[in-house]
């Protein structure tokens, strides 16, 4: 307690003093304050709540004959989303200017890109809470970009480098990951320019399947003791199948088999997955983005590659699920044109492989208006 309370306040008389210090610092002759750093970065910022909402499929109606002829409605309930954020990131030329609002439903393919419109930091904090066609998720994507110019001269400048800090939650694509990435980039040209660096992935051990463990020598899973395992009586003499609470889910084999144990599959596999810790990936990358734009014409393409990841050799390694190194790849293009003042095509497109996960959105037209 006594160092502690000597190192607060040698802390404090030295912020008190009329110099340098306390989150000041000159680099390349100019003088930053963290304080005047955080309050510019979010000047001009948006913070967005939106709640959107709609009908989803239509209600279905069932039928059964097991014990005479009955019927039921399953209902779906409305589809919803809510969306909390707060971002700022500038437009490329080709983007159209934003809403009057942020509703939370806007598709930003640029937000994936490597590096940015400008100088300087980037960023976005967005949740959405979200049902559709009856199920429940979080989607989540926050990230800081950092983007420089070479041999810059200015504020927050750092020559030849690039970095992203990025936490993504896609709850459709069954994926989650924290991810920093740092590179060392260097401009062909004013409009191509190509990167190295290193990325680091913190997610869980994927390739890791559960229900290896009970797979037979024949190649068929032992469900029945799994399910066994997992508190399930089984009567089969009796055609009763009960859940761990005693209650009958079952009255034959089939239904056993077609209905209660793809469940049990479900529950289990979750379970395991959701009990094992996080594990950190290193990664080399390779990455190039091209960005030429003008009013009639536009290209913005942009590539990684990862092509070694380092093994530690620990139990859920994903290089003892595929035997050795592996590819893991993301790119996006953006291209627009105006071919005469009626007609204009238009395609933009992101995918992304991570692990034995991909994910993807795209979108391809034209407009043409009559005159």
């Amino acid at each position: 307690m006594k160092k502690i309370l000597i190192l607060i306040l040698i802390v404090l008389t030295s912020c008190a003093t009329p110099k340098t210090c306390c989150g000041q610092f000159v680099y390349k002759g100019y003088e930053y304050d963290i304080k005047n750093i955080l309050t510019n970065q979010l000047k001009f910022s948006t913070v967005y709540a939106a709640v959107n909402g709609g009908t989803s499929i239509s209600d279905v109606k069932t039928f059964s004959v097991i014990d005479g002829l009955q019927t039921s409605t399953v209902e779906t309930p409305f589809d919803y989303s809510l969306t909390i954020g707060i971002r700022k990131i500038a437009r490329f030329g080709y983007e159209n200017k934003a809403q009057t609002f942020y509703d939370g439903t806007e598709s930003n393919y640029t937000d994936a890109a490597t590096v940015g419109k400008v100088q300087g930091f980037e960023y976005l904090f967005e949740i959405d809470y979200a049902r559709q066609q009856g199920v429940e998720y979080i989607d989540q994507h926050h990230f800081i970009r950092y983007s420089s110019d070479d041999n810059c001269d200015g504020p927050l400048c750092v020559d030849h480098f690039a970095a992203k800090v990025e936490y993504l939650k896609d709850g459709f694509a069954d994926v989650e990951y924290f991810e920093l990435s740092e590179r060392y980039r260097f401009k062909k040209d004013k409009h191509l320019a190509f990167s190295i660096g290193a990325v680091h992935r913190l997610a869980e051990p994927y390739g890791y399947d559960p229900l290896e463990e009970w797979i037979l020598d024949n190649g068929n899973l032992h469900y029945t003791y799994l399910a066994i395992q997992e508190g399930y009586t089984v009567d089969v003499y009796n055609s009763e199948y009960k859940d761990p609470s005693g209650t009958t889910v079952a009255n034959s084999s089939d239904v056993w088999k077609e209905v209660v144990i793809p469940q049990v599959l479900a529950n289990y596999t979750e379970r395991k997955r959701n009990e094992l810790s996080r594990v950190i990936q290193h990664s080399i990358v390779l990455g190039f983005d091209y960005y030429k734009y003008n009013k009639d014409k536009w290209l913005h393409v942009w590539g990684n590659l990862l092509p070694y990841h380092y093994d530690d050799g620990s139990e859920f390694s994903y290089h003892k699920y595929v035997d050795g190194q592996w590819y893991d790849y993301s790119g996006g293009i953006i291209f627009g044109q105006k071919i005469d003042k009626q007609l204009g095509i238009f395609a933009e497109a992101k995918y992304s492989k991570y692990w034995n996960r991909e994910w993807y959105d795209f979108k391809i037209g034209l407009n043409y208006v009559i005159r």
